[in-house]
Parts: structure tokens; sequence; C-alpha cells
């Protein structure tokens, strides 16, 4: 099994689960462009490779320690474990669909897609509803939202299947 074997984690795993998990931060806190009801970043770049390399359950984990330590650290505003999940559940899709498996086009698309309606389109809109108060039937509040990710859905499909060919993250899993 890749990195763990019986199923606990290793000094190796855990220090390059540990370097994805600051990347995550890195690129959620400071290489991306925010508001308080939008973000655009590439923390799924860190998010893929983790899905990648650890599966599932350690990747959910991943996402949601990242998310933790970026918010105690670097946050912006106020806590909501909404977003927490939103982080853990991200990473469980990635997980479910890249993890020792051939990343197709499909595949990729696949993944993506239900992050991009299940936390970008659903969960998150829910999130700041509650937290802020929005009406969430104004339709200029969906406009920046939707545009969004229907730009950066093909970015995120094509770099994630430029990476997965690019990227020497398979000298990592044994053979």
């Amino acid at each position: 099994m890749l990195i763990l074997k019986n199923k606990k984690m290793n000094a190796h795993a855990i220090t390059l689960l540990s370097l994805l998990i600051a990347l995550m931060v890195i690129f959620t806190r400071f290489i991306s462009f925010e508001t308080q009801f939008l973000r655009v970043s590439l923390t799924f770049v860190p998010e893929s490779l983790m899905g990648l390399l650890f599966g599932p359950f350690w990747t959910g984990i991943g996402s949601a320690v990242a998310d933790v330590i970026g918010m105690l650290l670097f946050g912006k505003g106020p806590y909501f474990p909404g977003f927490t999940f939103n982080a853990f559940l991200s990473g469980m899709i990635y997980g479910y669909f890249y993890y020792r498996k051939t990343l197709t086009w499909k595949r990729i698309i696949t993944a993506t897609f239900l992050v991009t309606v299940l936390v970008q389109l659903f969960l998150t809109p829910l999130w700041l509803g509650l937290m802020y108060g929005v009406d969430l039937m104004q339709p200029l509040w969906w406009l920046p939202r939707i545009v969004k990710n229907l730009v950066f859905f093909p970015i995120q499909v094509i770099t994630t299947y430029y990476l997965n060919q690019k990227l020497p993250y398979k000298q990592f899993i044994p053979k």
C-alpha cells in the first residue's frame, strides 16, 4: 500500500502529508483572490496530490487540518465549522476518485464536478447564508459564484490532468 503500512502512517508519509497541508494553507491564505463571499485559489493542486497519495480518509483529514490551521493562524473572519466540513468532503472526493487509480479525463472531470457542485455551489452558499444572513434567492449574489466556477472548472481539470502527467509523485508509490 502507498506509503502506509497496515493503515498506519510512517514518518515519510507524515512528512509528505504535512508538506501538502502546509501548501494548502499557503495557497488558500496567501496565493488566492478572496472576498467575503468568494475565493479563487489553487488549493486543489496539493489536495489532488494528497488524494492521489493518501486516499479518501487521510486526504479528508489533511484538508480539514489545513482549514483549521489556516483559520487559526491567518483567519480573515469568524471560524465556521461548515467550511472545515467542506474541506473534509472535498478531500474525501478527491481521494475516492484519485487514490490507486489511473487519472483519466473522465475521472478528473467527475471529481471536479462533484466538488464544484456539492461544495462550491451548494454547501458554501448555504454556510455563507447562515453566517451572514445572505438572501440566497438574489440572482446578483449567485452571478459571481457561477461565473467563477464556469471559468475555473476547465482550468482545474486541465491543471490536474497536466500535473498528473508531469509531477514525479509516482516515486512515492511502492511497486
